[in-house]
């Protein structure tokens, strides 16, 4: 699983605020890493300059193999809780979605199939 992280030029992307957002997307989203090819977290201030509560947006967008891609967004008062609560939204998100998938897999492989024997005749 590939992370990618873009900030906007409100946002100072370092080496140290890189590594911090990789290792708690690669903590949360590690039981997924078999079906997610690369994760992309977008970090912006959308007030800018200018302060403001909850005017740090993370949208976090993670490809799955064989699958259209899934976001999701979460504004926070800092860029570390907006991180830690978009990470939350899509384990959720992927939950519900490879959990669904799962189970009809389950179901069609699961379906017994009558014998020809078995058959009663008319």
């Amino acid at each position: 699983m590939k992370i990618q992280i873009n900030t906007d030029n409100h946002i100072d992307g370092s080496a140290e605020l890189s590594a911090h957002i990789s290792a708690t997307l690669e903590q949360a989203l590690q039981r997924f890493s078999e079906q997610i090819t690369r994760v992309e977290a977008h970090l912006s201030d959308e007030n800018g300059d200018k302060s403001g509560q909850h005017d740090q947006l993370c949208m976090l967008e993670a490809r799955l193999k064989g699958r259209q891609p899934v976001a999701v967004t979460e504004f926070a008062a800092t860029q570390e809780q907006a991180v830690h609560d978009v990470a939350q939204k899509m384990v959720h998100l992927l939950d519900s979605t490879l959990g669904r998938l799962n189970k009809h897999r389950d179901k069609t492989s699961a379906a017994p199939v009558p014998d020809s024997e078995d058959t009663p005749s008319a």
